[in-house]
């Protein structure tokens, strides 16, 4: 249970970090959709491991290969089966761990659940498995564009280094043009710096990817349970590491008054408008056409090169010590992950907004 996401459009993903491979199988995408095979291997080299310096050293290329469901370049409206193969996996680095429990790892909570676990690398509980995700958010994109959709991400803070500029001023298209993929070259560099310098202590630090959802029509979303800021938050907190979800004005908005808070409509043409969007895009459960803008919080790895107590399975006192290759800070490459989970979202709700209505 629980490697299954979406109602409509459904992804479900297979795989361990150290296995053979990983892997997605997409169902519910309309048939006669253009899969561009170029863009999903640039969306999967956003996201592979070995990238920079302030990456983990593991060399993925994460190639992919479709099995089913696109003929002569479109897709036939049956599911779509994609698999990643592992080329570089390094088992003996966990052999160590393999009966010891890493702090603020799932090594614990999965042998209690399941009684086994796969230790090489974190087995399932590895942020790997989101390579499928990619693959599949990909598909969403191209889905999302056909409408008129675009969705970007991009680091906005590491550590206590904040970009305090909102999306609107900055130009979003910059955020590919260094490293850390934050679109602020000068503040960029200041993290890159900040994260080398984490890295060669031998220790790991956090950060925040803030995500924005142009083009989204009014009407998506589901009243009650499954609103459309609910199934963001579902979407963001899977993602490994994150420890927080805040759309629209988030915890800053508490300092507000309602009179200042209020989003006031206004016509525009013959389109309804807000004059501010501290609602984030999504008011109800419902988008009302603004712009979706959200932040999504990533802690720590919890790999860190330097020796922490912990306890073993038959619970001795233990002493952890971190080998392998792990990323010093994950928000590099958890950028287009945060993007492919905000596009299955929207992809999905697309879909069911117009099975709603004539």
């Amino acid at each position: 249970m629980g490697n299954s996401f979406g109602k409509l459009f459904k992804i479900s993903t297979f795989g361990e970090s150290h296995g053979k491979g990983l892997g997605v199988i997409i169902d519910g995408c309309p048939a006669g959709l253009e899969i561009d095979e170029a863009f999903i291997r640039n969306e999967m080299q956003r996201r592979k491991p070995g990238q920079s310096k302030i990456t983990t050293q593991r060399k993925e290329e994460d190639e992919f290969q479709i099995l089913s469901g696109v003929f002569e370049g479109k897709s036939t409206g049956t599911p779509i089966g994609m698999v990643i193969m592992n080329t570089d996996q390094k088992s003996k680095d966990y052999g160590h761990i393999a009966d010891k429990y890493r702090p603020s790892h799932a090594d614990f909570t999965y042998q209690e659940k399941y009684g086994i676990r796969d230790y090489r690398g974190g087995g399932r509980s590895s942020a790997r498995e989101t390579s499928a995700r990619v693959a599949a958010g990909a598909i969403a994109k191209m889905l999302l564009k056909h409408f008129g959709i675009s969705i970007q991400a991009y680091v906005s803070q590491v550590g206590d280094l904040k970009l305090d500029k909102s999306y609107q001023e900055l130009n979003l298209d910059q955020t590919e043009e260094n490293i850390i993929r934050c679109p602020d070259p000068e503040m960029a560099e200041k993290m890159i710096d900040f994260i080398d310098d984490v890295r060669k202590s031998r220790d790991t630090v956090g950060g925040i990817v803030s995500c924005v959802i142009k083009g989204v029509p009014a009407g998506l979303g589901e009243p009650v349970f499954d609103r459309l800021n609910a199934e963001l938050g579902k979407a963001m907190l899977s993602i490994n590491a994150v420890k927080g979800f805040e759309y629209g004005s988030g915890f800053e908005g508490v300092k507000m008054r309602g009179s200042e808070h209020n989003d006031a409509f206004y016509t525009e043409g013959d389109k309804v408008r807000t004059r501010t969007n501290h609602s984030g895009g999504i008011q109800g459960g419902i988008s009302n056409g603004e712009d979706i803008y959200f932040n999504v919080a990533f802690k720590p790895v919890a790999t860190i090169m330097i020796d922490q107590e912990s306890v073993n399975e038959a619970g001795d006192s233990v002493t952890v010590s971190g080998k392998g290759r792990h990323d010093p800070c994950v928000v590099p490459r958890a950028v287009p992950i945060v993007e492919a989970m905000g596009a299955l979202v929207l992809a999905d709700y697309l879909l069911i907004s117009r099975a709603n209505k004539l």
